[in-house]
């Protein structure tokens, strides 16, 4: 579920601490795997991320959002989705409600994903335009009817990613949770700043890749 940084960020202490962790991480994936310094490693970088992420402005982030919708829709034909889940963006996330307003004007199904007990599976609720909302955990707007539905895709904020499809969060294991709960599991799309890619997240047993990530800048595709 996926994740933002930059490739050629000045040196600091904070990026000598990650390379130091780097160092001590495993590649390999599976129960050898250092998971307590990929929790550190995962944490430092989610925070220096929404850093980076908080200093962008409004105009700008608006036309990084009009960029990725563009390239999206051109390098995935979400009509062949029936039921698609998006996201309210909160912190400073790209805004693509749009896509969603657009799969509705479609045919097709939109839904908000809804958390609905901590450390469980987040259930998807239909949305459509002008629906009654309530806020939800973290006060996200989410639709005040329950009416559940399993989504065929889903566009997935990023906090940060890697060049194996791999996300990083938000750290609550939400859709990692979600996805490994629904069968067949939706066509995932990552989305999120193209100056958040890492080299790695040292992706372990849980974690699960995206089918394509997309950036205002490129559209990355994996199996």
């Amino acid at each position: 579920m996926g994740d933002h940084e930059e490739n050629n960020a000045p040196s600091s202490p904070a990026c000598s601490m990650h390379e130091f962790a780097d160092e001590l991480l495993p590649r390999p994936r599976g129960p050898g795997a250092n998971w307590p310094a990929v929790q550190a490693f995962r944490k430092d970088k989610r925070v220096e991320l929404l850093e980076r992420r908080r200093t962008v402005d409004f105009d700008e982030r608006k036309r990084y959002a009009s960029e990725l919708t563009e390239r999206l829709l051109a390098v995935v034909d979400l009509r062949r989705f029936g039921t698609l889940g998006f996201y309210w963006p909160i912190r400073g996330e790209l805004d693509l409600r749009a896509i969603a307003q657009r799969h509705l004007a479609e045919g097709g199904a939109a839904a908000l994903p809804v958390v609905v007990a901590k450390n469980e599976p987040v259930e998807f609720w239909r949305w459509e335009t002008g629906s009654a909302m309530q806020r939800g955990f973290w006060n996200i707007p989410v639709p005040l009817e329950r009416r559940a539905v399993t989504p065929d895709a889903l566009l997935i904020p990023l906090v940060g990613y890697d060049s194996a499809g791999y996300r990083l969060g938000y750290g609550g294991g939400f859709y990692d949770r979600t996805l490994a709960s629904l069968a067949p599991r939706p066509f995932c799309i990552g989305v999120g700043y193209d100056d958040a890619a890492l080299e790695t997240i040292h992706p372990q047993p849980h974690d699960i890749p995206m089918n394509v990530i997309v950036t205002e800048r490129r559209a990355l595709r994996f199996r």
